[in-house]
C-alpha cells in the first residue's frame, strides 16, 4: 500500500549569510537578508520525493510555518517534487517566538487530518538548532521515531532506518506510523530544474493558521538578550615542544 508523507521545510537565514545582531539586542538581522529552506529539510524533501518515486509514497506534502515568504520555501519543495504544500501562517511577533513545541503540535494536527503514515523532517534548523520537533512530534502522536537517519528502506509494512550515532551506526525497524528526522548523509538533495519551477507554480498551497487547526501559539519563552561570542584572542607561535609544554602550564591547561 503506498503511502502519505508529510514533510517539513522551514525558511531560514540562508547558511552562506553572516549573521548580524540587531543594536537593540533583541534577535538578529532578518529584512533584506537572503532565505532559503534549512538544509537538512532539503534532505527530508528529498528523501520524500524519492520515496514517490520509487511507488513507496503516494502524496507528498510539504508544511511551513511562518509568515508570507515561507511559500517561497514551499515553492521550493513543489519545485523539487512535491504535489502540494499547506503554509501555516504565523507572522510578527508570533513567529519570533514561536518554538518547536507550536511546531509539533501544528505538525501532528495536520498529519491526523491528511491522514498521512510518515512524517519526514530535518533533524533540525540551522537557526536555533533546537533538534526537538520530530520527537516531541512523535511523543504527541505516540508513533514510533526514528531520528538522525542515514538511510531508509521499507520492508515487509515497517521502516528500517540506519541512524548515525555517537558510537558509529544503528538500525532500528519502525512500524507505520513513523516520525523520521533526516541526516546529513540520507542523500543529496536535486536541483530544481526551471520546468519543473515553472509546474511548481500551478500546484496548490493551502493557506491556514495556527487557529484553523485548534493550536495555541502564546510564548512560553522571552528573550532577553541576543548577543555576538566573544571575539577569540590571538594565538600565539612557540618554537618547541618544550616552550609549549612550559606555556600550557603557565595557563593551567596542563
Amino acid at each position: 500500500m503506498a503511502l502519505r508523507v508529510l514533510v517539513g521545510c522551514k525558511r531560514v537565514i540562508d547558511y552562506a549569510v553572516r549573521i548580524r545582531v540587531k543594536p537593540d539586542k533583541t534577535g538578529v538581522v532578518t529584512d533584506g537578508i537572503k532565505h532559503s529552506m534549512n538544509p537538512f529539510d532539503e534532505i527530508a524533501v528529498e528523501e520524500a520525493v524519492r520515496m514517490k518515486e520509487k511507488k513507496i509514497a503516494s502524496e507528498v506534502i510539504a508544511v511551513s510555518c511562518g509568515p508570507m515568504q515561507s511559500q517561497e520555501t514551499l515553492r521550493t519543495a513543489l519545485a523539487m517534487g512535491v504535489d502540494r504544500g499547506i503554509h501555516v501562517d504565523v507572522s510578527g511577533k508570533d513567529y519570533e517566538l514561536l518554538q518547536p513545541i507550536h511546531v509539533s503540535k501544528i505538525l501532528a494536527k495536520i498529519a491526523q487530518e491528511e491522514k498521512c503514515d510518515i512524517i519526514l523532517l530535518g533533524k533540525q534548523a540551522i537557526d536555533d538548532d533546537s533538534n526537538q520537533t520530530a520527537q516531541m512530534t512523535a511523543s504527541l502522536l505516540n508513533w514510533p521515531q526514528a531520528t538522525y537517519a542515514s538511510k531508509i528502506e521499507k520492508t515487509n509494512g515497517e521502516l528500517q532506518v540506519l541512524r548515525e550515532i555517537d558510537g558509529g551506526l544503528e538500525t532500528v525497524r519502525v512500524k507505520i506510523p513513523a516520525v523520521i528526522s533526516a541526516d546529513l548523509r540520507l542523500n543529496e538533495p536535486r536541483y530544481a530544474t526551471l520546468p519543473n519551477i515553472m509546474k511548481a507554480k500551478k500546484k496548490p498551497i493551502k493557506k491556514v493558521t495556527p487557529g484553523d487547526l485548534g493550536v495555541e501559539t502564546d510564548p512560553r519563552i522571552e528573550i532577553l538578550s541576543v548577543e555576538d561570542p566573544p571575539e577569540r584572542q590571538a594565538g600565539i607561535k612557540v618554537e618547541d615542544v618544550d616552550t609549549l609544554i612550559a606555556k600550557l602550564k603557565e595557563v593551567g591547561r596542563i
